[in-house]
């Protein structure tokens, strides 16, 4: 399952859910069918979108069987996921962080920097949070001078080291 959004509020009193996008994908609920709605004690339940309309910050959904202020409340914090096979491809050069987490991190010359274990979003490119073995960590620019190459089905990144890309704190 891949999470495209999370329920923050409750709108009007017929049921109405506030939901944030965490979706790439523009206009990802305008055409949303179904969604299966993770609540926070894990429970899930698939449910009919009825209607989607964007709003400044995210969207207003209907959803089928939530028809109450009361049953939209008990809603707020859940996550909204889909299938992972509805996720659209992503044009060359473009990666879900789901396919990246995980993901051996490599030198140009071989040598193993660890893996990435997050991924931090900035204004202008990704920055991949890379932990070693001895629990060092590495904060790798997601830009096309330091990334060199990913392969996603072999699970791994080649990076260009830069001066002061990788000194350890004690050099």
């Amino acid at each position: 399952m891949v999470t495209i959004g999370e329920i923050v509020r409750v709108h009007g009193v017929r049921g109405e859910v506030k939901i944030i996008s965490f979706s790439d994908v523009p206009r990802r609920f305008d055409e949303l069918k179904r969604v299966t709605v993770t609540g926070r004690g894990g429970e899930r339940r698939e449910v009919a979108v009825r209607a989607a309309r964007p709003t400044g910050e995210g969207y207003l959904l209907a959803l089928e069987g939530v028809e109450t202020l009361e049953a939209a409340a008990s809603l707020v914090g859940s996550l909204l996921q889909i299938p992972l096979e509805q996720s659209p491809p992503l044009p060359e050069g473009q990666y879900y962080e789901r396919d990246l987490l995980g993901m051996e991190v490599r030198t140009e010359e071989g040598t193993a920097l660890g893996t990435i274990a997050d991924v931090l979003p900035t204004g202008g490119n990704a920055v991949f949070v890379v932990r070693g073995s001895g629990g060092h960590e590495h904060l790798i620019p997601g830009t096309k001078q330091i990334v060199r190459a990913v392969d996603v089905p072999g699970r791994r990144m080649t990076v260009r080291p830069v001066a002061g890309l990788l000194e350890e704190e004690d050099a």
